[in-house]
């Protein structure tokens, strides 16, 4: 079993990152491969409503000038995602967003390729914020029909500079708690 987190923070190692490599750490404790995604500061374009995905149903975005086709192949072989970001006015980053636009309404053109996957969010913030965006990624699973595991609060990191997540104790925890989880419905369910 595979878990493919995409990390949507420009930041390749700041706070976002540490808090997915928590989550990692009991994934792999519990045999689970994961593997990360650098999807912050790709210039990536959002969804343009063209329809060619719904239309040709293979699973693809007619734009093919950035790396999101590759992921959505990427998104379609894991058996979990997961989706972080860090909080950018009180959202997800505008490459995450692009993402999650573009590849939810490919995955979702002909059949629901995402249903029944596993799906966590994580989410690194300053100060305020982070709810809408744990929110904003949850919506993205559940209109896709994946499965969202709990942990023992929400999945949320408070820090700015890099590595201050890590000062976070509760965040580290609620992250343990959310891989163990994660890993637990995994196999359950596959």
């Amino acid at each position: 079993m595979k878990v493919l987190a995409f990390n949507g923070s420009p930041r390749k190692d700041g706070n976002t990152v540490r808090l997915i490599r928590q989550v990692f750490s009991a994934l792999e404790q519990e045999g689970i491969e994961t593997e990360l995604v650098q999807v912050g500061g790709h210039l990536l374009h959002g969804c343009k409503a063209c329809y060619q995905c719904r239309k040709l149903q293979n699973g693809k975005c007619s734009q093919d000038d950035d790396p999101v086709n590759g992921w959505i192949a990427q998104m379609q072989a894991a058996d979990g995602l997961i989706l972080a970001s860090p909080t950018y006015f009180a959202d997800v980053t505008p490459e995450l967003k692009a993402l999650m636009d573009r590849a939810g309404f490919t995955l979702r053109g002909d059949t629901n390729r995402l249903a029944r996957k596993v799906g966590a969010a994580v989410v690194a913030v300053r100060r305020a914020g982070g709810i809408h965006v744990f929110d904003s990624i949850n919506h993205f699973f559940l209109i896709n029909e994946m499965l969202v595991p709990g942990s023992s609060y929400w999945n949320i990191g408070y820090g700015r500079d890099k590595g201050e997540v890590e000062q976070d104790e509760e965040a580290m925890r609620t992250m343990t708690t959310l891989g163990a989880n994660m890993a637990w419905l995994l196999k359950k369910t596959r």
